[in-house]
């Protein structure tokens, strides 16, 4: 374990909060307004982490800070102090011991996504599915092409959706039009990095881990998240014109080629960020082979 000085750590602290607070300013402030936005918003609903968590800065696994016993974090869960030494460190053996199978179904879902390779030929058609022949809809948004020509887009188009969190929101009719067919078991065996869900993702399984994950991590998956839902919400088929929003035409070859160039570029950044957090927490005695079973994570979260 090495120690931070107590100028370093407090420093670093700082620094984290000074940027949290800049990413989350604009969600507060519309959240005192009582206003809401489509795309901003959506990684504090969907996830439902409040901007409170990406403020709370940890050192990370194998760290201690020097003169911390007196401050509010040593009383933090998974968090141990020494009051002969004043060094504060993140309780890892007893994260480990509370939550073994959140530990072992993180590490398969980054490790397997990482590992396997990217898809980038879905162009985004998930959300089209997601309206595919329905009068209602989810989100009250007007459809760029109406209704009829979003279905055409969807029958002209092969649906390669991966992610059971999108796939689960299809509409009936589109169901059987997906090449895959993802459910909660299959989705070590499916997730593959190209998609922009798994992508966002990242940002979920930073969270679950708390203190083992660098701060600097935490907003890294953070960033990532908000700009892969930016990429999302331009390619789906609502206008969103008067949120600012510009659309890209993925019913066109234009579209279609910008959509695949900034999805290798997220997916680029969601492996790097992948392996960071594993490395931050991980030995190689800890990789464990995928096998069925896994818990259901995310049952309560919604596209």
């Amino acid at each position: 374990m090495r120690t931070l000085s107590e100028a370093t750590w407090r420093e670093a602290a700082q620094v984290h909060a000074e940027r949290a607070d800049a990413l989350t300013a604009d969600h507060r402030a519309r959240a005192r307004r009582g206003e809401k936005h489509p795309v901003s918003d959506f990684l504090f609903t969907y996830y439902g982490y409040k901007p409170a968590v990406l403020r709370r800065w940890h050192p990370g696994a194998g760290v201690a800070l020097a003169g911390a016993t007196g401050e509010p974090r040593a009383a933090w869960r998974w968090y141990r102090s020494d009051p002969e030494t004043g060094s504060v460190w993140a309780d890892e053996e007893a994260f480990r011991a509370e939550k073994p199978q959140l530990l072992r179904l993180v590490e398969i879902m980054l490790r397997r996504t990482a590992e396997r390779p990217g898809q980038f030929a879905c162009f985004g058609l998930h959300e089209w599915a997601m309206v595919y022949r329905e009068g209602e809809h989810r989100h009250p948004h007007p459809l760029r092409l109406g209704q009829d020509g979003t279905d055409r887009v969807v029958e002209t188009h092969e649906i390669a959706c991966t992610h059971i969190d999108a796939f689960r929101f299809f509409t009936p009719e589109a169901v059987p039009r997906n090449r895959h067919a993802p459910t909660r078991e299959s989705q070590p065996e499916l997730e593959q990095p190209g998609c922009l869900h798994a992508g966002m993702d990242v940002y979920k399984w930073a969270v679950k881990l708390g203190p083992l994950v660098p701060g600097n991590l935490l907003l890294d998956a953070f960033e990532l998240a908000r700009d892969i839902r930016q990429l999302d919400m331009e390619a789906a088929p609502y206008d969103l014109s008067g949120f600012g929003v510009r659309a890209v035409a993925i019913e066109t070859p234009e579209g279609k080629a910008e959509y695949v160039r900034r999805q290798r570029a997220f997916a680029e950044r969601g492996n790097a960020l992948r392996r960071a957090i594993l490395a931050a927490w991980l030995t190689p005695g800890d990789i464990v082979p995928v096998s069925p079973g896994l818990p259901d994570h995310s049952a309560q979260e919604s596209s």
